[in-house]
């Protein structure tokens, strides 16, 4: 048995103590798991042991918490991270496991919330979000599962006519360049784009000669 003779908060971060076992420093423990432990108190191996087994666990699911508080992330990017910080593989998974338990962590929620987002913010083609979408680790179901929906067309009419604002002034060659252009970078197909852009040319020059899908070839 090990008697505690200190526990002492630490001066860098204040969510940990050190404690001090027969006079000496032993381990450091974040204050939930020390919560009930008090200088006098006498430990076993066993106790020791399962305080360190806490402490790991208590101190994934704070990195994991802290990294999920900047914006929603795939398991594939909180497993990544846990690992950047030296968490081992069982004390992940058993991590992940409570995430999953309070709904923190959702491949399919994710990927819905990635692919309402983009289409919110940067429309971009159902392939351009696929590949985003793998880069993030997200199963295939999962990614073809939200972009069920997609309509391409409507989003690249949204993304084209943001950007049609900044070349309302050009010619037409100009204009069918530019912005095709934009919309093939982000990852629209010919067929989508060509529709799009005479449509929103019509659209925002009803003063000149509008243009169907065959003169834009």
């Amino acid at each position: 048995m090990a008697k505690i003779t200190a526990i002492e908060s630490q001066k860098r971060d204040p969510n940990r103590v050190n404690i001090h076992l027969d006079g000496e420093y032993a381990f450091s423990l974040s204050r939930i798991v020390a919560a009930w432990l008090k200088v006098g108190q006498e430990l076993s191996e066993e106790k020791l042991y399962s305080l360190k087994a806490e402490d790991a666990r208590e101190r994934a699911l704070q990195q994991a918490m802290l990294f999920l508080s900047y914006r929603a992330r795939s398991e594939s990017e909180i497993r990544q991270n846990l690992r950047k910080h030296e968490i081992p593989d069982d004390i992940i998974e058993q991590t992940l496991e409570r995430l999953r338990e309070n709904r923190l962590a959702d491949d399919n929620q994710f990927a819905r919330a990635w692919v309402e987002n983009r289409n919110t913010f940067r429309p971009r083609s159902r392939r351009a979000l696929t590949m985003e979408l793998r880069q993030k680790g997200v199963t295939e179901d999962a990614a073809q599962s939200a972009l069920a929906d997609v309509n391409e067309e409507a989003l690249a009419y949204s993304a084209g006519l943001k950007r049609a604002r900044r070349l309302e002034v050009l010619e037409w060659n100009e204009f069918r360049k530019k912005l095709s252009e934009f919309l093939a970078r982000r990852g629209f197909p010919y067929s989508v784009i060509a529709p799009v852009v005479s449509r929103i040319w019509n659209e925002t020059h009803t003063d000149q000669h509008t243009f169907d899908d065959e003169e834009i070839a």
